[in-house]
């Protein structure tokens, strides 16, 4: 009995920890997911707190705690306020070498998924959402491989390449988050997999400067030729204007075939999914307000902003969204597939 007790606790010190991580850097993902059931709003927390750690120990080689960004947020979601994870295993190296951190922190999580649980709280959470959630390991598998891919590549020439790496970086995720939002059809994988790599592409022209700090460069390098882009000057020119315009079409390509799977999905998960889509689309709003400017300032969507979104999401649904969805799927010939 005191176990199940301790057990019970541990589990839900750890969901708290991924609530907290998710609210304090992640507000967009925090926001959709409030939209959700009590019961299932745990488990996105949790999928969010394990890829954000694993994506701080790549954005964060030398091990540093993650602080504010000039502009007065971190980079990436990144360790629980009360710390990283503690279990033994995860602790065992003291090493600054990230492809050892995070070598070490996907093998605790696989031997924790594989013993049914964690003596972290966090991990323990992670666990337990993969588990009852039933999310297939060989998700994590793609993710992980994906994180060490970033350790030793950092610019990719085409669209193509990048989009293999944003296989396992993002595509996945959205694999991750399906079992979670209870889809009412199989076809809702593909829509999910766009709106991952959705997401991710924002953050990748949101973050232009910062990555370049990083000694990374997101941009597909033939795209970056095409326009006559010189990316190191960070300087905002014409040719720099109608390359991002151009990204920008991309993404909300992305965003479209996303949309089409919002009607395969329950009420409230749509909610969840809609708010979400719209607060990160918006994000492009900001780029292109800024007259396609990254150098400068990050476009950011204020809380205020989410929150309003995400009341007025709640009350009547994601309607436009679905329109929208009805009329690309009019004019596409097949949505069916991963052509995005």
């Amino acid at each position: 009995m005191n176990d199940w007790v301790s057990q019970e606790a541990s589990l839900t010190e750890g969901y708290r920890q991924c609530a907290k991580l998710t609210w304090r850097y992640g507000t967009t993902y925090f926001w959709g997911a409030a939209l959700l059931p009590r019961p299932q709003r745990k488990h996105v927390y949790a999928v969010y707190a394990l890829c954000r750690l694993a994506d701080d120990i790549v954005d964060l080689p030398n091990g540093q705690h993650p602080g504010p960004s000039p502009g007065g947020s971190t980079n990436s979601a990144d360790i629980p306020v009360d710390g990283p994870p503690t279990d033994p295993q995860a602790a065992s190296t003291s090493s600054s070498n990230p492809s050892v951190r995070l070598a070490t922190f996907a093998k605790s999580f696989q031997t924790s998924l594989a013993e049914g649980g964690g003596t972290d709280p966090v991990m323990a959470a992670v666990v337990d959402t993969v588990i009852t959630r039933r999310i297939d390991p060989e998700c994590f598998d793609r993710f992980f491989n994906a994180m060490a891919m970033d350790l030793t590549k950092t610019s990719y020439q085409t669209w193509e390449d990048l989009r293999d790496y944003m296989e396992g970086s993002a595509a996945v995720i959205g694999e991750m988050m399906l079992p979670v939002l209870e889809p009412i059809s199989q076809a809702a994988k593909a829509p999910a997999r766009s709106l991952g790599l959705a997401f991710q592409l924002t953050n990748f022209l949101r973050d232009i400067d910062e990555d370049l700090d990083r000694g990374r460069i997101y941009m597909p390098q033939e795209d970056l030729r095409l326009f006559d882009v010189d990316l190191e000057r960070r300087a905002v020119t014409p040719g720099w204007r109608a390359f991002l315009a151009y990204e920008i079409e991309r993404n909300r390509a992305l965003y479209s075939f996303a949309d089409t799977g919002l009607a395969l999905l329950p009420p409230r998960s749509a909610r969840c999914v809609g708010t979400a889509r719209v607060l990160y689309a918006q994000i492009l709003d900001q780029i292109e307000r800024s007259g396609y400017d990254v150098f400068s300032s990050r476009a950011r969507v204020p809380t205020s902003r989410k929150a309003a979104t995400a009341a007025r999401m709640m009350v009547t649904g994601p309607r436009a969204l679905k329109r929208q969805a009805e009329a690309y799927q009019r004019r596409s010939i097949d949505v069916t597939q991963d052509t995005y």
